[in-house]
């Protein structure tokens, strides 16, 4: 029986392999960043994960902090209870609690091109969305039903810069 190539060879020092960079491979593939601030100054390196999340209060197996009624062929409802964990760092999910609760902002906004074009549009045809189908500024030839969207969402996303284009448009027009 045949013996395999390399079985028999002695391994070789391979000088062109940069050894600190496979080390910092190797570490960050063993230890991924934590993405989360809280739970990454909690997490003590020298203990497993369950262990760790057990500690901060987090549930490491969602199966066993929830478990599911098992109907058995008795009759009887089994009911799977997991390892009663003793949270160590309760100021961790106090922190997650308390970023949970902040509302989030809306960030979205639109561009003043397509701000121009709604204040255009109402200001030349007020509601009428079937007119501003056919204006002539309408270069994109949006439907009555696109160009109404593109209003309310300028409602929506600039509701104080609306409230104020409105109130001008009905004092130049009581003006006029």
């Amino acid at each position: 029986m045949p013996k395999a190539k390399k079985s028999g060879k002695r391994q070789k020092f391979d000088y062109n392999q940069d050894r600190k960079k496979l080390m910092k491979k190797f570490i960050k593939k063993c230890n991924p960043r934590i993405e989360n601030k809280q739970v990454r100054n909690a997490w003590d390196d020298k203990k497993s994960m369950a262990r760790n999340l057990q500690e901060m209060g987090l549930a490491f197996d969602p199966n066993r902090t929830l478990p599911i009624k098992k109907s058995s062929l008795l009759g009887k409802d089994q009911v799977t209870k997991g390892p009663a964990g003793i949270v160590t760092k309760p100021y961790v999910i106090n922190q997650l609690q308390e970023e949970a609760d902040r509302p989030e902002k809306d960030s979205k906004t639109l561009s003043s091109d397509l701000i121009e074009y709604a204040q255009y549009m109402v200001r030349e045809h007020v509601d009428d969305f079937k007119a501003m189908a056919m204006d002539e500024k309408n270069y994109y030839q949006d439907t009555p039903k696109q160009i109404k969207r593109k209003i309310s969402e300028y409602k929506r996303c600039h509701p104080e810069n609306y409230s104020a284009f409105i109130a001008s448009l009905a004092a130049s027009l009581a003006v006029q």
